[in-house]
């Protein structure tokens, strides 16, 4: 069992800047490649971005390229999505999920999953 903990959301105006955290506890954090999804009200959930293992390998979604930044630390655990230049339209419920096989941006390969942690952009 692998256990995540998203933080960071909050209220941005649009333009604004925000990172989101998720800690990661119960299993070798190292052993999982991590994704950040998103659900908007009433919407289906997204993929935003995913990172391998060992942090080398990046993939974002096209509406996020160049303004999102996906990072993680092995040695504290955690994963991070550096969000700029934010968009009202990107207003969601922010999850981190956990792949223990390979880094994919389909949700339903993901193992294990946050709470979520919600976003709000205002315009």
């Amino acid at each position: 069992q692998v256990q995540l903990v998203e933080s960071g959301g909050g209220l941005v105006q649009a333009g604004g800047s925000l990172r989101l955290s998720c800690a990661a506890s119960g299993r070798t954090f190292s052993h999982y490649a991590m994704g950040w999804f998103r659900q908007a009200l009433g919407k289906e959930r997204e993929f935003v971005a995913a990172i391998s293992r060992s942090g080398g390998d990046t993939y974002y979604a096209d509406s996020v390229k160049g303004r999102f930044f996906i990072s993680r630390d092995n040695a504290k655990n955690t994963v991070y999505l550096q969000m700029n230049s934010l968009k009202p339209e990107e207003t969601a419920v922010y999850y981190c999920a956990a792949n223990a096989l390979v880094v994919t941006t389909r949700h339903d390969h993901y193992d294990y999953w946050g709470q979520g942690t919600q976003q709000t952009v205002s315009s």
